[in-house]
């Protein structure tokens, strides 16, 4: 999906500070600290102390591969990218949308899935970008999905810090749409049982890991464990657990 707050400027001053830890440092550590949202179901979502969702598990699954234990740490989307600045944690799993202004600031490992920013109405509701003008959309707030919806000529936006809370507007009747991500929306638009109705994908985009700029030896390490649980069937066993399919990129 996703996402970020700061301005792009302000990100590129923030990897200029210190050092990230390298990738000899984190094995010798044997733990790396990975940083997700925790709420952003089926992805990442923490429930009382336990944290689950299919990035979470393939995280896991990936450290596991690379001999390493997990450490989490969960804050708001909008902090994560600043925190990585910072060296509060190693890497960010919390589907960030690859885009060319966030590669300025970061560095992406290769897609971890293909997605897209999708509309859910009521039955009934919008189902087309030209459905949206004059209409109250409810989006979260630094997310693709948001500067999705701010293109759309005539469209409301009505923004919230988490993307349950623009579902729950939605549901309330307070926005005629929700744009969020297509496989969010498959779920949403199945949990409500006939209520809700799912309509056109507004955009495509890649999905991937984060790392602090230049942190070269991470990455190539983050690329060849997803790679090899591409190959060895670890990725596909973990994606029909929480989507019945394979979002892998084609």
């Amino acid at each position: 999906m996703k996402k970020t707050l700061l301005s792009i400027a302000a990100l590129t001053l923030l990897a200029s500070g210190a050092q990230a830890r390298t990738w000899e440092a984190i094995k010798q550590s044997g733990t790396i600290k990975i940083a997700t949202e925790g709420a952003f179901p089926p992805f990442n979502v923490q429930k009382g102390k336990a944290l689950t969702g299919f990035e979470v598990e393939l995280a896991e699954a990936l450290a596991k591969q690379l001999g390493l234990k997990v450490q989490w740490v969960v804050q708001p989307f909008d902090g994560l990218l600043i925190g990585l600045q910072q060296d509060r944690f190693d890497f960010v799993i919390a589907s960030h949308g690859i885009t060319p202004e966030r590669a300025k600031a970061v560095d992406f490992a290769n897609p971890h899935y293909c997605t897209g920013g999708t509309i859910v109405s009521m039955k009934g509701g919008p189902r087309t970008a030209a459905d949206l003008k004059g209409k109250v959309v409810a989006v979260q707030v630094g997310t693709t999905y948001l500067s999705g919806v701010q293109k759309l000529p005539g469209v409301k936006p009505l923004v919230f810090p988490k993307d349950t809370d623009a579902q729950t507007a939605l549901m309330a009747g307070r926005a005629a749409a929700w744009v969020g991500d297509k496989f969010t929306g498959l779920d949403l638009v199945k949990a409500q049982k006939g209520k809700l109705q799912q309509g056109d994908m507004l955009f495509s985009e890649r999905i991937g890991m984060a790392v602090k700029k230049g942190n070269s030896g991470l990455l190539k390490e983050l690329n060849a464990a997803l790679a090899k649980a591409l190959a060895n069937g670890t990725y596909a066993k973990i994606s029909n657990k929480y989507f019945g399919q394979d979002i892998r990129c084609k």
